[in-house]
């Protein structure tokens, strides 16, 4: 699932730099994420860069937009072609949340 920044938003734009995507910008009143960019930092970290770095805790899942683990680093693939990331099977912990254990 993409993730989304909710309406608590401090307008701070600690996270714009944070994304690998580019997918974040400055909105109206808030930062704003681009569903179609936004690969929750699948195949660059084991976390959401952008939920460590918010200071109110404001980019969060977006369960209207769930979307797997294959489908995020078929994205960040697609996002940048003159990055070579895994296949699926072998990627790593360090590179997707999905892979951290417990």
């Amino acid at each position: 699932m993409a993730t989304y920044i909710t309406e608590e938003c401090i307008n701070c734009g600690a996270c714009e730099p944070e994304c690998p995507n580019e997918a974040i910008s400055e909105g109206d009143d808030i930062y704003i994420i681009d569903p179609k960019l936004c690969t929750e930092c699948v195949g660059f970290h084991d976390h959401e860069a952008c939920q460590a770095v918010c200071p109110v805790e404001c980019c969060l899942p977006d369960p209207k937009n769930v979307e797997t683990e294959a489908a995020l680093l078929s994205r960040a693939t697609e996002l940048h072609p003159d990055k070579t990331f895994p296949v699926l099977t072998e990627l790593p912990s360090n590179v997707s949340r999905f892979r951290k254990a417990g």
